[in-house]
């Protein structure tokens, strides 16, 4: 078994097929726990399903904005917003339900790459939505990608959360590998413990 039917050339076109899945997916379906024949079932189910996924969402985006924006598409059936599964606030994807296959294979075919709030959004194929994917499974509650953010980014909350210490020049990570840290200030430790007094500048 193999991907080659998702990659195969149609040579009428004169142009990278857009009703193929994504690297993701089809990474996904190589590493499936159950085999390669299970992968690529789920990706063919994803090519038939009604859903499609939407990433790189800013977390001021209204599910109004993003109706009006597939609502191009076809008619939709629900539109489901990612959250954060600690604050229950927005955490930057979501799942756009339509009413058939044909109008999610047209948004990920002619939305892919548009710009919503300056955010260029990740539109991919779906196998079908299942209560409790609306959660960010990011340790800090958001998207594991969120976690891995070293620039600033104030459409998805500024400053990537980060838990690790620098020490004597070096990042302690916690378990996520190693991240930039900003203006981190770690204190003069005496002897019993007693924090000595510096001439620490925040930003310098």
């Amino acid at each position: 078994m193999s991907l080659a039917e998702f990659d195969e050339i149609k040579f009428e076109h004169s142009t990278t097929r857009l009703d193929r899945p994504s690297s993701y997916l089809k990474r996904k379906a190589r590493r499936n726990p159950n085999g390669i024949e299970e992968g690529i079932a789920e990706l063919r189910k994803s090519m038939l399903s009604n859903t499609v996924y939407v990433g790189n969402l800013s977390f001021y985006s209204s599910e109004e904005q993003i109706y009006e924006l597939f609502n191009k598409c076809g008619d939709i059936n629900r539109i489901i917003m990612g959250l954060d599964r600690f604050k229950f606030t927005p955490c930057g994807f979501c799942f756009v339900i339509y009413n058939n296959a044909k109008s999610a294979l047209n948004a990920v075919k002619y939305l892919d790459g548009t710009k919503l709030d300056n955010r260029k959004l990740q539109i991919d194929m779906d196998p079908g939505f299942s209560d409790g994917r609306q959660f960010g499974r990011g340790k800090n509650g958001g998207q594991v990608s969120d976690e891995f953010r070293f620039e600033f980014d104030a459409n998805r909350g500024g400053y990537s959360f980060n838990d690790s210490v620098v020490e004597g020049g070096s990042i302690l990570n916690n378990g996520f590998g190693a991240r930039r840290i900003r203006d981190v200030y770690i204190p003069n430790i005496g002897e019993g413990g007693d924090v000595e007094e510096d001439s620490y500048v925040p930003g310098q």
